[in-house]
């Protein structure tokens, strides 16, 4: 089995790094152990979430979890799989993928010089701007636009609580704030990458007057961007021999919270190709397959989404 990687790891990812009961049930179960302490970060026990919705409102879910850096929690995850037989390739970008005569055909790039890899099949992880779905598919891009902070400063928020604002006037998704390694952290999303200057500066002149947020600095910034949850949540399960998981299929529950699903719809799709492999089996019985096993995902991602309807206004129109 090939892992490839398109940056050097460890590498960075846009995300709130906090790990439900859900996905520490699912890290334990898929990888047989339990993220060690050189992943987490202060405070290193999170108490669950905090929503606030249009009329002020406040909705706290209270669940301990885990606080921890993406880039070193992602780069253990693959030490993992290369210790348990995987090859691990990172610095290698995968470019498209091409199905013939029941073999997938992987065009590869590695320190500028292009290669092909063959494959039984292919499962796609590389998040909501998967080159190879589009390809695939013949989509556009359809994503939401994400900005977030890094800041030294005070605020009158729980630092064990994430905090979801719902208020439209902030973002077109949800505003957050949690704390890092005593970094404060605010973001915004929006559709339009324009836009998200307008939020963050509401949001945070918000902040200010309503949680005596004070920035003596800020020191680094990200844009990133998440899959844009239709109506209905529609997932994308791949085409031929090539399987999309996680982030790349769509899945991703409200408040951004993808790391579980994708977890889960990994292990699904990997556990059906390893079932099916050497058998003479049609690429849409592998994807039917495929479906089959990833349902119970997409069904908590839709409570989750409608859920959050039932407290926000502004999420309506998900479900």
């Amino acid at each position: 089995m090939l892992l490839v990687e398109m940056k050097k790891m460890p590498r960075n990812k846009s995300c709130s790094g906090l790990l439900i009961q859900k996905s520490l049930r699912l890290v334990s179960e898929v990888f047989g152990a339990e993220p060690p302490c050189e992943v987490q970060c202060a405070p290193t026990d999170n108490h669950g979430m905090i929503f606030i919705n249009e009329d002020g409102r406040e909705f706290r879910f209270e669940q301990l979890g885990l606080n921890i850096w993406r880039h070193s929690f992602d780069h253990w995850l693959a030490q993992l799989a290369a210790g348990a037989g995987a090859e691990v390739q990172d610095s290698t970008a995968a470019l498209a993928c091409n199905e013939q005569n029941g073999t997938v055909t992987v065009e590869m790039s590695f320190a500028g010089k292009k290669y092909t890899e063959q494959a039984a099949a292919v499962i796609v992880c590389e998040g909501a701007g998967s080159g190879i779905k589009r390809k695939l598919l013949g989509s556009t891009k359809d994503y939401i636009h994400t900005y977030q902070t890094f800041n030294r400063g005070r605020v009158n928020l729980d630092p064990h609580f994430f905090y979801a604002f719902l208020q439209r006037e902030f973002s077109e998704h949800d505003a957050w704030a949690n704390v890092k390694d005593e970094n404060l952290i605010f973001g915004v999303a929006a559709t339009s990458p324009n836009r998200l200057a307008p939020y963050y500066h509401t949001f945070t002149d918000f902040l200010t007057r309503q949680y005596g947020l004070q920035i003596e600095e800020t020191h680094r910034d990200e844009h990133w961007i998440m899959p844009h949850i239709r109506p209905g949540c529609p997932v994308d399960y791949g085409c031929g021999r090539v399987l999309f998981a996680g982030e790349a299929a769509g899945f991703l529950n409200p408040m951004g919270e993808g790391i579980s699903s994708g977890i889960e719809s990994g292990r699904a799709a990997a556990s059906v190709v390893l079932d099916l492999l050497g058998k003479q089996i049609a690429p849409q019985e592998l994807l039917a397959a495929y479906e089959r096993r990833v349902a119970p995902t997409r069904d908590y991602m839709v409570r989750q989404w409608r859920f959050t309807s039932q407290i926000s206004y502004s999420f309506m129109d998900m479900i």
